[in-house]
C-alpha cells in the first residue's frame, strides 16, 4: 500500500499535465483499455471459464472504483481540488465502516486513534498549514457529490474482498478493470465519441500509459493484493500518504516545495501509519 500511494499519486501530476488536452471521462475510458489490455495479457494463461462464472461480481467492484473516478470528476467541476481532498479524509473511517457490515472487521481503539493521527496530518497537509482555510472549509453540493464517490471507493476494498471466490490475483484483477470499464463507456460515452483521438499530443498519451499501467493496472492489483491482507481501515489508511508523495513529486520537477509549517502533518501521517503497522492483524 505504501507503493500504492507512491504510484497513485504521480497521476495527479501527469492528469494535470493531460487536463487541457483530453476530457477528463474520456482519460478515464483510455486508462481502463490499457490497463485492460496489460492485465488481460498478463492474466491471460492463468484464465478458466469458472472464474468467470459469476461476472456480475466484477462490474460490481469495478463499478464502485469507476463511480469513484467519475464522481470525483464531476465534483471537481463545481469544488476546487483542495475541499475534495479533505473530503477524501473521510474515507478510512467510512472503509472501517464498511468492513465491519461485510466482513465483521473491528477496529479497536488503537487502530481508530491512528487513524484520527492521519487524517488531521493529511488536512494539515491539504490545506498547506493554513488554519484560516481549514476552518473556512464549506460542505457544498460539489463535496456532497465527491462524498458520494469516497463513500464508493471505501465500499470498493471491502467488497472486492468479500466477492473475490479465489481466482488468481491477475484475473481478479482484470475482472475488475473490465467492468470499471464498461461503466466508464456507458457513462462517458458522449465525451468519448467527441475526442479527437488523432490529434492527442505526445504528453496525453504518456500521461494515458502512465494511468492506465501504472496508476489503474497496478494499483487496482495492489489494493487488491492488500484487500485480501489487511482490513479495510488499513488499506484505505495509506491512502493518506497520497498528499505527501505529491509534494515530493511537485518538488522534484521543479514546481516548487511547500513551506516548513507543512512538515509536520507529514510526520503525523508517517507515525499514524507506522502505528498501523506495528498493530498485530488480531486487533484488527
Amino acid at each position: 500500500m505504501f507503493l500504492f500511494a507512491a504510484t497513485i499519486s504521480v497521476s495527479f501530476t501527469l492528469g494535470d499535465i493531460a487536463a487541457p488536452w483530453i476530457e477528463p471521462t474520456a482519460l478515464t475510458a483510455l486508462r481502463f483499455i490499457i490497463a485492460a489490455i496489460v492485465v488481460g495479457a498478463v492474466s491471460a494463461p492463468l484464465m478458466q471459464r469458472q472464474h468467470f462464472r459469476h461476472a456480475w461480481r466484477y462490474l460490481v467492484v469495478g463499478g464502485l472504483l469507476a463511480g469513484y473516478f467519475i464522481l470525483m470528476f464531476e465534483a471537481l467541476r463545481i469544488t476546487d481540488p483542495v475541499s475534495s481532498s479533505a473530503v477524501f479524509t473521510l474515507t478510512p473511517i467510512m472503509s472501517a465502516i464498511a468492513g465491519y457490515l461485510l466482513l465483521r472487521q473491528v477496529t479497536t481503539v488503537k487502530t481508530a486513534g491512528a487513524l484520527l493521527i492521519a487524517g488531521v496530518g493529511a488536512i494539515w497537509v491539504i490545506f498547506r498549514a493554513d488554519i484560516d482555510a481549514i476552518l473556512d472549509l464549506r460542505f457544498q453540493a460539489g463535496e456532497r457529490l465527491f462524498f458520494i464517490g469516497c463513500a464508493m471507493h471505501a465500499l470498493y476494498t471491502p467488497m472486492g474482498r468479500k466477492l473475490n471466490n479465489g481466482e488468481p490475483l491477475a484475473v481478479y484483477t482484470f475482472g475488475c478493470i473490465c467492468g470499471g470499464l464498461i461503466i466508464t463507456l456507458v457513462y462517458g460515452a458522449g465525451s468519448i465519441a467527441a475526442t479527437d483521438w488523432l490529434t492527442l499530443p505526445p504528453i496525453a498519451w504518456a500521461a494515458a500509459l502512465y494511468l492506465g499501467i501504472g496508476a489503474t493496472a497496478g494499483t487496482v492489483f495492489l489494493v487488491q493484493y492488500a484487500t485480501l491482507r489487511l482490513p479495510s481501515a488499513k488499506v484505505m489508511a495509506y491512502g493518506y500518504l497520497v498528499p505527501a508523495f505529491v509534494i515530493l513529486w511537485e518538488g522534484l520537477i521543479g514546481h516548487g516545495w511547500v513551506q516548513l509549517l507543512v512538515i509536520p502533518g507529514v510526520i503525523g501521517i508517517l507515525a499514524a501509519l507506522l502505528l498501523l503497522c506495528l498493530t498485530p492483524e488480531a486487533e484488527t
